[in-house]
């Protein structure tokens, strides 16, 4: 019995499926690479917020804590769904997110916090509609809309993996040499574990070149660990810490922000499902867990927190293993809430140098572009797609590398704000609005080439799957 449960590299079958509970062995490695790749993306953009809007080091602490036990819960949600409705139950990780921060850092600076609290409860509330009605909309999503965003997600990362190898953005070592040698140091580790070993050291490649990593980066004097005798053991979140206020014009800016967000948070799922089990999700897979975010950032607006979204460098790292197991992101999830309950557990994780994370996590993020071109080209790379795809990801990745293209004079603010922050939105929506436009391409026979309509073929044949299965 036990020598059917193993696959090559004496790994435990379990692992790549979403059913049974693996042994700890193979577990724990598999769970803390997520959190040791996802860790600082989560708590980052909290310090960020805790910057813009002036917080005390006391509010800081706070929202970073929110941040983590947040993260917990939708990752959770999203791997056993409340009721069987509210989360994906697909492999992914969610939490805190940079893909909100510009909005929130914009919103805060000007209103305050109280304000960012408010807009982010209505954004939730919209998450929520977004999901309930996504069979009404899901037909602007076909896998030529989700493999350009997943493409450009791809894409988009890389700037974000150079900066934590040169040691992070604003430090006073960025771009050093001895940063560089670390970030290169443990790239290496994770290529040569990925591609020259089997078993458990190649699927938890990221985890052990991380810990290899920190200790490279002891002698440069990149670790302090000073902070971890001054955390407390054990803290609770404290609920309504700040009033919530409401702005018309932000709370409606806010909500396009967390439907833009959400058609990252399909695309996320698009890849690490196709990536990962060979197929796309269903709709009311993607409908539970655009659900799951909008409830999480609802609860978290009530505790002084940050909204969430998908990790794209996490998804790199499902496509790249194939481990799919429920439990492995649970464990992922259970780990972030003993940090946020936790604050000695959140200092020891704070230690890991910035260089160590990028060097880490560079090479997973060209598996999601590469993955967004495999569903891109699933139909074929006719004219039309190529055109779309072209188009959109120009608009995309060119406003985002332009600072300031949307802020000239006769330009609202709120235009920037939602379509000059991040590739992703310019390109998502020019990718559905050009699909709806450019015709069908003929092919030989006079047919139409019915690529504009594959995402809802797929869509509506969701029951008629799930009855073949059953």
């Amino acid at each position: 019995m036990g020598n059917t449960m193993k696959t090559e590299g004496n790994l435990d079958e379990r692992l790549f499926k979403r059913e049974g509970v693996p042994p700890l062995s193979s577990l724990v490695p598999m769970s803390l690479q997520h959190v040791l790749a996802s860790f600082a993306g989560v708590i980052t953009p909290a310090m960020m917020i805790a910057t813009t809007c002036k917080f005390t080091p006391e509010q800081e602490a706070a929202i970073i804590q929110v941040a983590l036990i947040l993260s917990a819960i939708d990752t959770l949600l999203q791997q056993f769904p409340l009721f069987g409705r509210i989360g994906a139950g697909l492999p992914i990780l969610t939490g805190a997110s940079f893909a909100f921060l510009p909005v929130m850092q914009a919103v805060g600076g000007e209103f305050g916090f109280s304000v960012v609290l408010g807009s982010q409860l209505i954004g939730g509330i919209v998450a929520v509609v977004f999901g309930l009605f996504y069979d009404k909309v899901k037909r602007f999503f076909p896998p030529l809309v989700t493999g350009t965003v997943i493409f450009t997600i791809g894409v988009s990362l890389y700037p974000t993996a150079i900066k934590y190898i040169a040691g992070g953005v604003g430090t006073p070592g960025f771009g050093s040499a001895q940063n560089w040698l670390v970030g290169l140091v443990t790239f290496a580790l994770t290529f040569g574990l990925t591609n020259f070993t089997t078993g458990i050291t190649k699927i938890g490649s990221i985890f052990f070149a991380m810990l290899i990593g920190c200790l490279v980066s002891i002698p440069f004097g990149m670790i302090d660990a000073s902070a971890i005798s001054g955390a407390s053991w054990f803290s609770l979140p404290q609920f309504m810490p700040y009033e919530l206020k409401f702005d018309p014009a932000v709370c409606i800016t806010v909500g396009i922000i967390y439907v833009m967000v959400n058609v990252q948070l399909i695309g996320d799922l698009s890849a690490a499902v196709a990536g990962s089990m060979d197929r796309m999700p269903k709709g009311r897979e993607i409908s539970g867990g655009i659900m799951a975010q909008g409830l999480v950032s609802i609860i978290s607006s009530m505790f002084g927190g940050l909204p969430t979204s998908a990790f794209g460098q996490n998804v790199g790292i499902i496509v790249s293993t194939k481990v799919i197991n429920r439990w492995v992101f649970g464990g992922a999830a259970l780990t972030f809430m003993a940090a946020g309950l936790c604050p000695k557990l959140s200092a020891l994780l704070l230690m890991i140098p910035q260089p160590v994370i990028g060097g880490a996590t560079i090479s997973v993020f060209g598996t999601i572009t590469l993955n967004g071109i495999r569903i891109l080209v699933k139909d074929g790379l006719t004219p039309r797609t190529c055109t779309i795809f072209g188009v959109s990801v120009a608009f995309g990745l060119g406003i985002a590398q332009v600072s300031g293209s949307l802020t000239g004079t006769g330009m609202p603010v709120w235009i920037n704000t939602i379509f000059g922050t991040s590739a992703i939105t310019p390109c998502a929506v020019m990718a559905i609005v050009l699909n709806l436009l450019m015709p069908p391409e003929p092919i030989e026979g006079g047919e139409a080439l019915k690529v504009a309509d594959s995402g809802d073929h797929d869509a509506e044949g969701d029951d008629e799957v799930e009855a073949a299965e059953a």
